[in-house]
């Protein structure tokens, strides 16, 4: 059986952690099939948002560390960086939502910890029931959070918050996580509030939306002079575009709006 599953609705995808006997714990399995789904999707032009979720009781409870102790050289292989990528695999499972060109919307429930917070943090999106537990707990196993969470913890946390957190693996409520800025919402239902979300977000041009993230993510941490470059570069792209035509055709109500595929990719 596959540690993850892909289900497509139409230009939506939902990607599935199935290991539900586990809480979904990462191991070898939901590693490489992470890895290589965010791959597929990257490269699907008509794609529009991404629903990453958990079945069963959890989202993700961490990494399945003893099943990687029972062969070091596994950790080995996938610690090692491939030269083509600034990643390893434990880094790249969660950054490659990161690096997607649509939306990523992160549904939390049961416990989110260690690795699945970090995949949950790469989203644009985090989505939870109120009483969802989360844990930057690495440190119960005497390690640091090495799965990107230096890059995105940082966007959301002051650096004493994340540090407190990461140093005592402290576990504590996603309604406490909305209040510390790691959760955008808590709903008692998040999946089908995920579901209306990117169903929301298909209705804008593709590339208008490929676009925000990317700038976004970019401009966020730059200088101002790079913040104002990267605005009138991606801009420019937008308006020698036939999908903010067909935005503008949608505004005024002149006729059906047939968007193209997304042409924004980096």
């Amino acid at each position: 059986m596959p540690a993850v599953r892909l289900e497509r609705q139409g230009d939506i995808a939902e990607v599935i952690l199935a290991r539900p006997e586990k809480h979904n714990a990462v191991g070898r399995d939901t590693l490489t099939e992470l890895i290589a789904i965010g791959n597929q999707l990257r490269k699907d032009r008509d794609l529009r948002a991404v629903i990453l979720r958990g079945e069963g009781p959890s989202f993700c409870s961490g990494l399945d560390i003893p099943s990687f102790m029972t062969q070091p050289k596994h950790i080995l292989r996938h610690f090692l960086r491939p030269f083509w990528r600034q990643t390893n695999n434990f880094q790249e499972v969660a950054w490659v939502w990161r690096e997607l060109p649509v939306p990523v919307i992160a549904v939390l429930h049961g416990r989110c910890y260690g690795a699945g917070l970090q995949i949950a943090l790469a989203a644009d999106f985090r989505l939870a029931t109120p009483e969802c537990e989360l844990s930057i707990m690495e440190a119960k196993w005497g390690l640091v959070p090495d799965m990107s969470g230096t890059v995105t913890l940082r966007e959301v946390l002051p650096l004493d918050v994340a540090k407190k957190l990461a140093m005592t693996a402290e576990v504590f409520s996603a309604e406490r996580g909305r209040e510390l800025g790691l959760i955008t919402e808590t709903m008692a239902d998040p999946l089908t509030a995920a579901r209306e979300l990117a169903a929301q977000l298909a209705t804008r041009s593709p590339d208008s939306v490929a676009s925000t993230k990317l700038l976004f993510q970019r401009a966020w941490p730059a200088s101002v002079a790079k913040a104002f470059r990267l605005e009138r570069w991606y801009q420019l792209r937008l308006l020698v575009g036939k999908n903010q035509r067909q935005a503008v055709k949608a505004v005024q109500g002149k006729g059906i709006v047939r968007f193209l595929p997304r042409s924004v990719q980096r």
